[in-house]
C-alpha cells in the first residue's frame, strides 16, 4: 500500500462518509498548484469552492495570520479585542452597508441571515408571530444544517433528515411570475444565490435579479443575496449582484473572506435590519475572533485594489471563449458561468462528470463534478493564463478534441 492508499484507507475507516473525494491526498500547495503525498503536482481548478480565491499560501494573508498568531487568537465575544471594530467597519464599507454580524462558516451565516429576516419581520414589518415566510429558489445550495436542508430540492441533501423546518416557500429559479406570487403579506425575505453554484453554476435570466430587487422593495420584503461562493471577486466584480446593478438588503458572505486560512463568514446589512438584535439573542464564540478579523481585513484590503476583480474578468473572458469553442465540437453540451467560474455539461457518451474529473486528475488537473454530468471550474484568481491554458488543454485531451496541445 503506497502513501496515497494508506491515507485514503485511514480516512475510510475512521471518518463519516459524507464526501466522495477524488483519490488524491494533498500534502502541500502554493498559488494555483497542489502537490500530493507522492510528490505529484496538480493544477487546482476548484479553489476550495471559491474559499481559495487568492490562491494557496498567499503571502500577504499568511503574514497577516502569523502576525496575529503572535498577539491573540481568541477572546470570545465576552470581551472586546482590537481588530474587531476595524473588521466590521471595513467589511460594511466594502459592501456599502452599515453593520456586520460575524460568524464562521457559510451555513452559520445563512442561519444568521434567516434569523435576522424573521426577527426583522416581526419587529419592524409587523408580521404576526410565527407566520413569517421566506421565499427561496429551487436548485439552491445554502448549507447543510437541518433548517437549510428543509428548503433544499436536492434529495441527497434532504433524505432521512426530517422532520423539516417550516416557514419557507420554494419557487423555480429565474421565474419572476412564481416569485411575485410567493411574495405574500407574511413574506419577510427572499433568499437567492445570484449565481447558483452547486447546481452547476446557473446564471439567472438577464433582468431577473433587478426585477426581484424591485419586487422585494415594493412588497416590503428583504432581498438576501447569498454571495458565499459568487462574491469577493469570483465573477469579475466584488459581488455577482453588481453585474446587474443590484444592491440587496443583506449580503451573506463566507469562503474567500477567510482567505483559505481560517473560516470567516458574515451577514452584512443596514442598521435598521441588523439593529433588531439585542444582547443574548444570537452569537458565536469564535465569530469575529482576532485571527479571523486579521485575515479578513487583509482580504478586504486586497479587494479594495480591484486587482483581483479585474483579473477574474479578464481571465474569465478567456476561459469562457475557450469553453465556448468546445461546444462546437459536440464534446460539451452547455457552458454557463461568469468570470473565473464555469459549469461545463458533458453529453452522454463522453463520460459522467465524475469520470471526466478522474481522467483530469490523472493528467494533473483537479476539478469537481456535480449533478452527474457537470464539472465545475473555479481556479484561484491568481492563476496565470499559461497555467489556465494548460489546464484547458488537458480538458480537451480528456474529451478527445482534435488539435489538443496537451
Amino acid at each position: 500500500m503506497n502513501a496515497t492508499e494508506s491515507h485514503i484507507a485511514g480516512s475510510a475507516a475512521h471518518s463519516a462518509h459524507t464526501y466522495h473525494p477524488l483519490p488524491v491526498v494533498v500534502a502541500t500547495a502554493d498559488g494555483a498548484w497542489m502537490t500530493d503525498v507522492e510528490g505529484r503536482r496538480y493544477l487546482d481548478l476548484l479553489a476550495g469552492y471559491s474559499a481559495l480565491n487568492f490562491g494557496h499560501g498567499n503571502r500577504r494573508l499568511i503574514e497577516a495570520a502569523k502576525a496575529q498568531l503572535e498577539r491573540v487568537t481568541l477572546t470570545s465575544r465576552a470581551f472586546h479585542h482590537d481588530r474587531f471594530a476595524a473588521f466590521c467597519t471595513e467589511l460594511a464599507s466594502l459592501c456599502g452597508m452599515e453593520m456586520v454580524l460575524p460568524m464562521n462558516t457559510g451555513a452559520e451565516a445563512v442561519e444568521a441571515a434567516l434569523k435576522t429576516a424573521r426577527k426583522w419581520g416581526y419587529r419592524v414589518k409587523g408580521v404576526p408571530a410565527e407566520r413569517a415566510k421566506i421565499v427561496v429558489a429551487a436548485g439552491n445550495f445554502h448549507g447543510r444544517t437541518t433548517t437549510i436542508i428543509s428548503f433544499s430540492t436536492d434529495p441527497e441533501a434532504r433524505a432521512d433528515f426530517g422532520p423539516y423546518t417550516p416557514g419557507f416557500e420554494i419557487v423555480p429559479y429565474g421565474d419572476l411570475t412564481a416569485m411575485r406570487a410567493a411574495m405574500t403579506e407574511n413574506a419577510v425575505a427572499v433568499l437567492l444565490e445570484p449565481i447558483q453554484g452547486e447546481s452547476g453554476v446557473i446564471v439567472p435570466p438577464a433582468g431577473y435579479l433587478p426585477a426581484v430587487r424591485e419586487l422585494a422593495r415594493e412588497r416590503g420584503v428583504l432581498f438576501v443575496a447569498d454571495e458565499i461562493q459568487s462574491g469577493l471577486g469570483r465573477t469579475g466584480r466584488t459581488f455577482a449582484c453588481e453585474h446587474e446593478g443590484v444592491v440587496p438588503d443583506m449580503y451573506v458572505l463566507g469562503k474567500a473572506l477567510g482567505g483559505g486560512i481560517v473560516p470567516v463568514s458574515a451577514v452584512v446589512s443596514s442598521a435598521e435590519v441588523l439593529g433588531v438584535f439585542r444582547p443574548g439573542e444570537h452569537g458565536s464564540t469564535f465569530g469575529g475572533n482576532p485571527l479571523a478579523c486579521a485575515v479578513a481585513l487583509e482580504v478586504i484590503a486586497m479587494l479594495r485594489s480591484g486587482e483581483y476583480q479585474a483579473r477574474a474578468a479578464e481571465l474569465g473572458g478567456h476561459l469562457h471563449r475557450e469553453l465556448a469553442a468546445l461546444r462546437g465540437t459536440g464534446r460539451v453540451s452547455q457552458v454557463r458561468g461568469r468570470g473565473l467560474w464555469a459549469g461545463v455539461d458533458i453529453p452522454p457518451g463522453f463520460g459522467s462528470g465524475r469520470e471526466v474529473s478522474e481522467k483530469l486528475m490523472d493528467r494533473g488537473v483537479l476539478v469537481k463534478d456535480t449533478h452527474g454530468a457537470t464539472i465545475r471550474l473555479a481556479p484561484p484568481l491568481v492563476i496565470s493564463e499559461e497555467d489556465l491554458d494548460w489546464g484547458l488543454a488537458q480538458l480537451r485531451a480528456v474529451l478527445g478534441v482534435e488539435g489538443s496541445d496537451a
